[in-house]
Order: structure tokens, then sequence, then C-alpha cells
């Protein structure tokens, strides 16, 4: 380490010589001034490192020539009138006194030694692990070593850029404090210190040491909480989802969310955009009445958090039954809705006596039943609010098939060459087959479907429908009609006089046309007959 001042022998020998440079003046014999030089004057020496310095006396017949210091010395070099000394371990700033004799009186000179040494190093100071923005951050300089100090300041930089520079205190080590407001920019940035020696004025150059970087770390954490969306009422043993999210963060890319129920950590999916982060998880619970969700959101060395309830209750039921889901036609049936504890039921808006018990509805099962839909609802009251739950059943009717006489008329009369459909339908469960079959023979008509009628189409058809309930038969009578001639010759006969009269009623009409135009004349010609049309005369042509 560089002391800090000079040693007490070096300071006692500075005043004996300021006594002496005082009492001794130096003057000749006539009065006239000597000097002694001292060379270097007022040297700058690296810490540690010799100094040869040579005193020389500027008068006639000078005398011996001595130097004065506290440091360790030995003769360097000696002639007429001068002296060179050489100084060893110059380790701090003193002052050199060289003195001589001139025409019998002692002369003297001085010369200031200044040293200089680099710092050792240079550190920036820990930075915060956080620093929170709109807030002023303190960054601190720390320089070891290092002289002189009137010429060593200290430069605080942001990446490569100068924040500003202060000169280096005496203290050991040396402190130097820079106040600095961060930007949301500066996350991530590195800072550091660097050290300037500068003895340019002295002949030397400008030293530099840099110290190693600091990333700063700024964060903006808003002071609203996090928000929290989720059911507040929970059916137990059924998964439901949650969602937290919070905006205004910055960075929200290095925020920490976290969602628990109750003392179970939630298995959350975490996304940030822009400046919200967004959680989202599903949870079940097992345990019965009010519980806590938490949503807790950490950025730097802030935290936000959000705490609601959620009610988780137990819906037993509905359970809707029916005690024949495929009845025969006139069995009896008996439909059945229950539910848990505490739970009023009703089955097709009758409800049970009391909540907890089965609602039931009996029933002889009939054609009309089939595809009978019963209701069943359920309502439990949970903290004031109700909550419904609905279930339905279709009871099914197995009987067997009947062709719709209204549907399928018993006899029909259709024209030959027509386009006809036999619309017959049989209804049964299960669905039975439906088919038509002339009498006496194999021949099968369409049923449902549009055909072409025939002649040989007449007849006497058995209609059946079959399923493995039984059969149900009717008599369909089609007589088809042929096409008369003597129809035809007179419809044929009508088309023809119409298209006379209306060929005879054309030329009229061409012919009255043509007459407003031009007057036509007939003139004999051999035996034939000729049309000419002559232009219209007027009434004086027909004067002359």
């Amino acid at each position: 380490m560089m002391p800090s001042g000079p040693p007490p022998r070096v300071y006692w020998t500075s005043l004996i010589f300021l006594l002496l440079a005082c009492c001794l003046l130096p003057t000749g014999a006539q009065g006239q001034t000597y000097q002694v030089r001292v060379e270097p004057k007022d040297p700058v020496v690296p810490f540690g490192e010799p100094l040869v310095v040579n005193c020389s006396l500027d008068c006639p017949g000078p005398g011996l020539v001595s130097l004065e210091t506290a440091l360790s010395k030995e003769p360097h070099s000696r002639g007429l009138g001068w002296a060179a000394f050489r100084l060893t371990n110059v380790t701090g700033d003193m002052e050199i006194l060289c003195s001589g004799i001139c025409n019998k009186s002692q002369v003297v000179g001085f010369s200031n030694i200044t040293v200089f040494g680099f710092p050792k190093r240079v550190e920036l100071a820990p930075l915060p692990l956080w620093q929170p923005l709109g807030e002023q951050l303190n960054l601190s300089c720390l320089v070891f070593g290092g002289a002189p100090r009137d010429h060593l300041t200290v430069v605080l930089l942001r990446r490569e850029e100068e924040l500003g520079r202060q000169p280096v205190g005496k203290e050991e080590p040396a402190k130097v404090t820079f106040m600095v407001q961060p930007r949301r920019e500066d996350h991530g940035t590195n800072f550091s210190c660097r050290s300037e020696l500068d003895l340019r004025s002295q002949g030397l150059e400008l030293f530099q040491n840099t110290s190693a970087p600091r990333k700063l770390q700024t964060y903006a954490m808003p002071k609203t909480a996090p928000r929290l969306v989720f059911p507040r009422f929970w059916e137990m043993e059924t998964s439901w989802p949650v969602n937290c999210s919070l905006d205004g963060l910055f960075p929200a890319s290095e925020a920490r969310i976290q969602l628990a129920l109750g003392n179970q950590m939630l298995n959350a999916t975490v996304v940030s955009h822009a400046d919200t982060l967004t959680a989202t998880a599903t949870a079940k619970t097992e345990q019965e009445g009010t519980q806590e969700i938490v949503c807790n959101v950490t950025l730097g060395v802030e935290n936000r958090e959000t705490r609601e309830s959620l009610v988780a209750y137990r819906f037993q039921g509905p359970n809707l039954n029916l005690s024949e889901s495929n009845a025969t036609e006139g069995t009896p049936v008996t439909v059945t809705c229950a539910a848990g504890p505490q739970v009023q039921v009703m089955l097709d808006g009758v409800p049970a006596a009391v909540p907890g018990q089965p609602a039931q509805l009996q029933l002889k099962a009939t054609e009309m039943d089939d595809r009978r839909t019963f209701f069943c609802n359920a309502t439990l009251k949970v903290h004031g609010v109700t909550l419904h739950r609905n279930r339905s059943i279709q009871l099914r009717v197995l009987y067997g098939p009947t062709i719709d006489r209204a549907k399928c008329p018993q006899r029909l009369m259709w024209k030959e060459k027509t386009m006809h459909i036999l619309q017959c339908q049989a209804r049964g469960n299960p669905n039975p087959q439906l088919q038509c079959l002339r009498e006496g023979s194999k021949f099968k008509v369409p049923v449902g479907i549009p055909f072409l009628v025939l002649l040989n189409y007449s007849g006497t058809y058995s209609c059946q429908a079959a399923s493995s309930r039984g059969t149900d038969k009717m008599l369909v009578m089609m007589d088809v009609q042929g096409r008369n001639p003597v129809t035809i010759n007179i419809v044929l006969g009508v088309l023809a006089i119409l298209g006379l009269v209306t060929l005879a009623a054309a030329s009229v009409y061409v012919f009255w046309v043509q007459r407003q135009h031009d007057i036509y004349h007939l003139t004999p010609r051999s035996t034939r007959w000729r049309l000419t049309s002559t232009q219209p005369v007027t009434v004086a042509e027909e004067l002359s």
C-alpha cells in the first residue's frame, strides 16, 4: 500500500532544509545571488523506482556539492561544481535539497518529487439484485491505490457510454458514488467503472483501468392485485378451470406466478405476452365446504397476491331408472328418480315428499307410451344458491305391427301409364316390414316410392306388415283403366279445328295490316289472276 504522507524523518528533514534556506541566502562578494540547479526539476517517477538527481552550482570557484534527502542515496558521478546522486526505492512524494559553497557562502536548491502509481484495481460495488423502475439508484466505484490522487479520476460507464466522472479522494480505498435513474432499456445492461490517471501534463500518458462489468436488473410491479377467475361453486371430484392474470409487469417474462388450492399447488400453464402474465390450471377437490384459492405473482423483490373463496359441494344424482327399458305392451313399468342426501327431486313435474327421497311413477305400457320421455329434475341449495341438474330417459314399448288404414286406401283407380305412389304405412316396435303382393302370384308393387302404372297391374293385392311381434294384413283393390281410342280421335279433331281457326285469324290480320299501306288491283291475265300493287292516287289526279 502506498503511504498517504511522508514519514516523520522526512518531515523533520524538510523542516531543517527550510530553516537552512531561510538563514543561508545565496549571496556573492558584491551581493550577487547564486543558485543551485536541481535536475530533473520536480520529477514524476513511478512508485518504488530509482531516480538520479543532479545538483550543480553556477558560480566561479564552486565548492563541495551535496544532496539532503530522507531517501536512500548513493553517489553516482561527480565533477567540478556538480554532483549526481542515485535515489532508490522512491515510494512517496517529497522534497529534496541540493546545497553547495559559492565564494565561501552556502547556496541551496529544491525539487519536489511526485510519485505516481496505477490503481491496483477498480471495482463497481455490488448492484441490488433487482432495481425498481422510478427509484434512484446509487452506484459506487471503489479505487484501490493510485497516485497522485489529484491526477486520478473515476468514470461510470453504461456499456461504452460515459454517464459521469468524479475526482478520486484521498481515502484508501477511495469510494466514488454516482446517482442514476434507471430506465426500462437498462434492464440487463452492463455497468462498469474506469479509473483514469492523467499524467499528460507531466509529459506522460493517460493510463486507464476498467472494472469487471455488473448487470443491472430492473423491474416494474403494478400496485393492483392479480385477477382470479373461477367458478364459485365446485362439485367435488370434478375438474374446474382456474385462471389468474396480472397486467403492467416489466419484464413479464421474468415474473413468477403460482396458483394454489388450499395447501395444494396447482400445475399451471404460464404464458407471458407484452406486459401481461397469465396462468391457467384445472383443479378438483375432495373436501366439502369453503376453501381458498390463492394466486401469487412475484417479480424482483415484490409480490402481489389475491385470495378468494369457493364452496365445494357433493351433488349426487339424479339417477333416473326404468324397471323395463324395453317393455312389452300391457306390462307394468315403474319410473324412479332418486338423488343423494338433501337433494330435492321432481319426476315429470311431481316432486318427492321430502329432500333425499326418490320420486316414482307407475304405468301400464301401451303403444302410445313408445318413445315416451320422462324427465327428472334435481335441486340442491348450497350457501343460499339453488343448483339444478336434469336427467331424461326414453321408454320403448314392444308391440305388434299395424297397417294405418287411414293412409292405405282399400280401393285405387288409376290410369294406365301414369306415375303413382302406394301410400301405405305400418307402425310397430320393432319396425315391421311392409310389402304388397297380388293374390295368386308373387307380383309385388313398390310401397312408398313412385312407379309407372301399367294396365296389367289391375287386381287385388294383399299388403302385410310383419315383425317379430306378429303380422297385420289388409286387401287393396287396384283398378287400372286403359286409354279410350274414340276419345283420342275427338281430341285430335278438336285440336285440328282450333289450328284452322287460328290460321284463318292470322291471315285476316296480315291482310288488314297490308291494306293500311297499299291498294291492290286484280288484273286479269290469260286464265290466271295476278295481284298487283299500285301507289295510291291523290285527289287531284282523280279529277284529271
